[in-house]
């Protein structure tokens, strides 16, 4: 320990720091008084943590930028915001220019950045210049005129199901483009990485919220004809602070308990008997799980506090400090665990889809291809939210086809049934959890908005096994009639291993 930082809690505490807090220090190693408060504000404190990480990057690069300049950040102007796009986005002598989306949202940093230091009389003008607009609604707001006009309003991918089945195998499972496993494979972590992977493409969640699931909240009660489980996902942890119903396959479920018996169970062993858990700041022994319409937990901390919230208003991070009394000691709640026992936090696992594209990548491309011929893709790519993009394109496949086989309705009554109960894009838009119809269709299911899926289906090559058919080859015709939707070819399928 460093002297003078024995009591650092306590000083922090003193100065209003709390965990999560940036602390932007310069090159000379000072810290920035006036950046701190920012990071204090209740503006910034109620950005979740995914945007507050982002947004203290973003502002980061930009004061390595003023500093080459001989400036402080109060001391910005319009002209320093200029080129330092031009920089980002345009010199040639950059080697890692930024896009159109990527720099929209540096700027909405700026503005939040400098927005509150002008509301605190810190700066006497905003650097960034703003103009009005009118939205769709017809409410007018603020926006920076320096906004990109070649932004993409969404980063959507979407893969057909037997296209996930190929990227789990080789990313995840370390198969061969023979379909068995590489010499060598170790493994680490696969159980659990599947199963968290096969939850986003079957349930729709979204990454944090299916990454901030406890072990109680894993969907148990399977619905009639046993193929789908249904759970609930918590309030705190969604976009829109509601709480819904959410829907997972009973093979990601199966997945899910497989590896709660497996490898979780031994990872939970180690940590207890290194005593890690004894040592976690915070932790949380859970005593009760109350049932009802609002479900609240009880615990005791370590001090032997009984403290209590509602399930719903339980924070991700709230949720990892929380633990039960097993055989052996406490466990986590916190459903999916690193190598040492403790939570796996939701960011990381952006690190897990990076690595398990990296792999296809290797292993699915041609060695002479690799890194090259950037007009033919080899290897899916997916992430986090193409999980939730390609499970919104099945849902809408499968429920035209089931609503199809299971009315028998002709095109005029099916036209009147829409009328009275809604139809498969009002179905997908709540399995999402959106509030707007219009982000559903416009986002999600843009590659199939104009397709005439009734006739391709009543037209299929082969009929179809009720009640959730195999669609792998109408997949395969609507990613070749629209653009945006990633599946293999019989090149790409794995060929079966010898016997």
């Amino acid at each position: 320990m460093l002297e003078g930082w024995e009591d650092l809690p306590a000083q922090e505490a003193s100065v209003g720091v709390r965990a999560g807090d940036p602390i932007f220090l310069s090159p000379d190693y000072r810290v920035d008084q006036a950046l701190s408060l920012y990071a204090q504000s209740s503006k910034f404190r109620k950005y979740e943590s995914e945007t507050k990480r982002n947004y203290a990057t973003d502002i980061v690069l930009l004061l390595m930028f003023l500093w080459t300049r001989g400036k402080s950040w109060p001391e910005t102007t319009g002209r320093d915001l200029d080129d330092y796009e031009h920089w980002r986005r345009f010199a040639p002598e950059n080697a890692e220019q930024i896009g159109g989306s990527k720099w929209d949202r540096e700027l909405a940093a700026f503005v939040s950045l400098f927005k509150w230091a002008k509301a605190e009389g810190l700066i006497s003008t905003n650097p960034v210049a703003m103009r009005q607009v009118v939205t769709p609604r017809g409410e007018v707001v603020e926006s920076a005129e320096a906004r990109a006009r070649d932004a993409r309003p969404s980063n959507v991918h979407w893969l057909t199901p037997r296209t996930w089945r190929l990227w789990v195998d080789v990313g995840l499972r370390g198969h061969t483009r023979e379909g068995v496993p590489e010499p060598g494979w170790i493994g680490r972590l696969e159980e659990r990485n599947v199963a968290f992977v096969r939850l986003l493409t079957s349930s729709g969640l979204r990454l944090q919220e299916g990454a901030s699931l406890l072990t109680f909240e894993i969907p148990t009660m399977r619905l009639q004809g046993g193929r789908y489980c249904h759970g609930k996902v918590a309030a705190r942890v969604t976009r829109s602070n509601q709480e819904r119903t959410f829907y997972a396959s009973a093979g990601s479920v199966g997945d899910i308990e497989s590896y709660i018996a497996s490898s979780r169970a031994w990872a939970i062993r180690k940590a207890q008997k290194a005593g890690r858990y004894e040592r976690l700041a915070g932790m949380r022994l859970v005593i009760e799980v109350t049932r009802g319409l609002k479900p609240k937990v009880r615990w005791c901390d370590q001090d032997g506090v009984i403290g209590q919230r509602d399930l719903n208003k339980l924070t991700w991070q709230e949720r990892t400090l929380l633990f039960e009394e097993g055989p052996n000691g406490p466990e986590p709640l916190w459903l999916w665990l690193n190598e040492r026992g403790l939570p796996f936090q939701p960011h990381s696992w952006e690190n897990v889809f990076r690595t398990a594209n990296k792999r296809c990548e290797r292993i699915l491309t041609p060695p002479k291809h690799l890194r090259r011929d950037p007009h033919k893709v080899y290897a899916p790519y997916a992430t986090a939210h193409s999980a939730r993009h390609s499970f919104a394109l099945f849902m809408l496949v499968v429920l035209n086809e089931v609503m199809d086989r299971k009315y028998g309705l002709t095109p005029e009554e099916r036209r009147d049934f829409r009328l009275l109960y809604g139809d498969p894009w009002f179905m997908v838009q709540g399995l999402l959890g959106h509030a707007s119809r219009e982000t559903t269709v416009k986002h999600y299911l843009a590659p199939v908005r104009n397709l005439q899926l009734e006739s391709m289906l009543t037209t299929s090559e082969e009929p179809v096994d009720a009640p959730m058919p195999d669609l792998d080859r109408l997949f395969a015709r609507v990613a070749q009639d629209a653009d945006g939707i990633q599946d293999i070819d019989t090149r790409l399928t794995p060929r079966p291993s010898a016997a």
